[in-house]
């Protein structure tokens, strides 16, 4: 089914965390054969996923000492994080989720 929708004569380059199911010899036997190259992030490297951050600042917002007596009520709090919250303060968030990497010149 994946062969028909993909032509399988360029490599394709997949960057992951290094989370054990990634890491299976399934995923990696079925990588090869669909011709995708495995790319891992180093270990405890958040600041590489942009995601991470997001979810950091959805913590500060939504979660951090705050007490919820239910898993749900701690739902509601963090659906209402994405609704509301992140709309109204996303353009204020560039400098903390964008790819901004610090690079040294060893030269």
């Amino acid at each position: 089914m994946i062969r028909e929708q993909y032509k399988l004569d360029k490599a394709i380059h997949l960057i992951l965390d290094g989370a054990g199911y990634y890491r299976s010899a399934v995923v990696k036997e079925e990588a090869k054969n669909l011709n995708i190259i495995l790319h891992y992030l180093p270990p405890y490297s958040p600041n590489l996923i942009p995601i991470e951050r997001l979810w950091k600042v959805m913590k500060e917002y939504a979660t951090n000492n705050k007490y919820f007596s239910t898993a749900k009520e701690c739902r509601r709090n963090s659906d209402e994080f994405f609704v509301s919250t992140l709309p109204q303060i996303g353009h204020a968030l560039d400098g903390r989720i964008k790819d901004n990497f610090q690079t040294f010149d060893f030269t």
